[in-house]
């Protein structure tokens, strides 16, 4: 039984999102501010409280999706786990955050209209070399040669 738990967050996003490929994996980060708002009785309207600030990372096609998707500003709405982030800084002293490790990013469309573009996940493979091709062409005929078994 799995014991980690998703959470959703709905919210802003504050920063520009930031892209890098870290040893073969896309890795995006952005954060993300989220302001709940409370109903005020005695005003007769909406209040709102603190903004509560979060990093989110997002890993592989997520992460390429998202950097080619969300921009700062941008209603989100984001699921995932929690996790503990924790370095130390320039001064050697030890700092701690917590991190949102999202499995799904989006839009938030109650506030706004989006359009869908497919990303095509299929592998293209280079042209094999002139060499490479002489081997595969010795191969084909070896194999059509060969008795049926």
């Amino acid at each position: 039984m799995q014991q980690d738990n998703q959470i959703t967050i709905f919210g802003n996003v504050g920063t520009t999102v930031d892209y890098r490929d870290v040893n073969g994996i896309p890795r995006a980060i952005f954060r993300m501010g989220s302001t709940p708002s409370v109903r005020d009785w005695a005003g007769g309207g909406w209040r709102d409280l603190e903004t509560v600030w979060i990093s989110v990372k997002v890993f592989r096609t997520l992460a390429t999706n998202v950097s080619n998707s969300i921009k700062k500003g941008d209603p989100v709405v984001v699921t995932g786990r929690i996790r503990n982030d924790v370095w130390e800084d320039k001064n050697g002293e030890k700092r701690e955050r917590f991190v949102l490790e999202a499995s799904l990013v989006a839009h938030d469309l109650n506030r706004g209209a989006s359009s869908f573009r497919r990303v095509d996940r299929t592998v293209t493979l280079a042209a094999p070399s002139p060499e490479d091709r002489d081997v595969l062409d010795s191969l084909e005929k070896s194999a059509a040669s060969a008795p049926a078994a």
